[in-house]
């Protein structure tokens, strides 16, 4: 049996915090108190103009941001043809699984620095050279995606005792992540596949 993987990463759009600066209030209500009234009316515009401010920003970033739909498919390959997979697909030993992860930004502004990360189900093991995804960096992790490198390395004890860093084998690699360096346009579809094989 296999398991449809279910991680997948996007950029998480934070919204920006207000932080008021008060050492000009301060100071003025600090002042002399035939001042008092003035530096609290001033207090008071402050106040309320970062409260529109900050109402008028949150109305602008809720109306504009992304919403990246993900839909994930997996096919086999047997007598030469795909055939597609389900859940309840038995797939054999040496069998190859084609994923395929496909977003669309059904938003109005644009995604930034988008990513999405593949998963290599237990059980099977990553087939070289076949991550693709156009315009997309490829990078990879050998430890549940705790980190990511192009070449992921490993430690490996020499005949004379000493280590030496070598790469690491794709068999253990756990995660296919594709960085798109360019804004994931509104309305716009991107998509990326990886292969593995059923151990």
């Amino acid at each position: 049996m296999w398991e449809i993987p279910r991680r997948f990463k996007t950029s998480d759009l934070k919204a920006p915090k207000l932080v008021p600066t008060s050492k000009e209030t301060n100071k003025m209500l600090k002042s002399k108190k035939k001042f008092a009234a003035i530096g609290a009316a001033t207090l008071s515009l402050l106040v309320v103009g970062a409260g529109a401010f900050a109402q008028k920003h949150f109305m602008l970033s809720s109306a504009l941001r992304p919403e990246v739909k993900m839909q994930l498919s997996a096919s086999v390959e047997r007598d030469s043809a795909l055939v597609a997979l389900d859940k309840s697909t038995v797939v054999n030993p040496g069998e190859i699984l084609d994923w395929t992860m496909t977003s669309e930004n059904d938003g109005n502004a644009p995604a930034l620095d988008y990513k999405t990360v593949g998963h290599v189900p237990r059980g099977t093991e990553f087939v070289a050279g076949s991550a693709k995804a156009e315009g997309a960096k490829t990078v990879f992790s050998i430890d549940g995606g705790k980190s990511f490198s192009p070449q992921p390395m490993i430690e490996e004890k020499q005949a004379d005792g000493s280590i030496k860093r070598v790469p690491a084998p794709t068999a253990m690699y756990t995660e296919v992540r594709y960085e798109w360096a360019d804004a994931f346009a509104q309305g716009g579809k991107l998509s990326a596949s990886y292969k593995v094989r059923v151990k």
